[in-house]
């Protein structure tokens, strides 16, 4: 018995050949997701960076140059130019 399921045998069969390209879609869709992700950190990053107007108005309200209600006011503008809501509290 032991000849017979030996030779019914024929090997993995051409299906084998799809499991690299299978392998290949899994690396570029990683490679994809983990590449959009840092793009939008950069740009996140960008926008409310020490150097953004948010931080600016910030530390002008800080060192006293505009008092609350302007700070307030402008904010207000600010999130809605660069879509940060007044949640994740002030710069």
């Amino acid at each position: 018995m032991d000849t017979f399921t030996t030779l019914a045998y024929d090997g993995p069969g051409p299906w084998i050949l799809f499991l690299p390209l299978i392998w290949a879609a899994v690396v570029v869709g990683v490679v994809t997701v983990l590449r959009r992700t840092v793009r939008r950190r950069r740009r996140g990053a960008e926008a409310y960076g020490e150097r953004s107007p948010i931080a600016i108005l910030g530390r002008r309200f800080a060192a006293g140059e505009i008092d609350e209600d302007e700070y307030w006011r402008r904010l207000s503008v600010l999130d809605e130019q660069f879509g940060r809501s007044l949640k994740d509290g002030a710069a």
